[in-house]
């Protein structure tokens, strides 16, 4: 499974990005798909993900603010983020998960100004 993302960004607190993870390979084999983030000096968390089923998960931080979902017939996962905070300045990694493992995209960089 390959992933690339896309969408990242600079943009001033309290604005809006979408990023989107395209996906290729055996896409029929993976189970959930799903966004990281890592700040600067800090361990990479899980903020999103969501199953086959539509079962969503959201890191306390985000919830309210960030959606995510999923295209199947596009192979490709969205994260809207809105109400954008300085403290949501990361790069953030798209990543997928089955039986197999777990793989990442690139990442793609999101900047929030104060």
């Amino acid at each position: 499974v390959q992933l690339v993302e896309s969408g990242g960004g600079l943009v001033q607190a309290g604005g809006s990005l979408r990023l989107s993870c395209a996906a290729s390979g055996v896409i029929s084999s993976i189970n959930a798909m799903g966004w990281s983030r890592q700040a600067p000096g800090k361990q990479r968390e899980l903020v999103a993900r969501i199953t086959n089923g539509g079962r969503l998960n959201y890191t306390d931080s985000v919830k309210g603010r960030f959606t995510i979902s999923r295209s199947l017939a596009k192979n490709t996962v969205y994260l809207q983020m809105n109400s954008l905070k300085p403290d949501d300045t990361a790069v953030y990694y798209c990543n997928a998960d089955g039986d197999w493992g777990i793989a990442w995209g690139q990442g793609t960089q999101v900047t929030v100004s104060s």
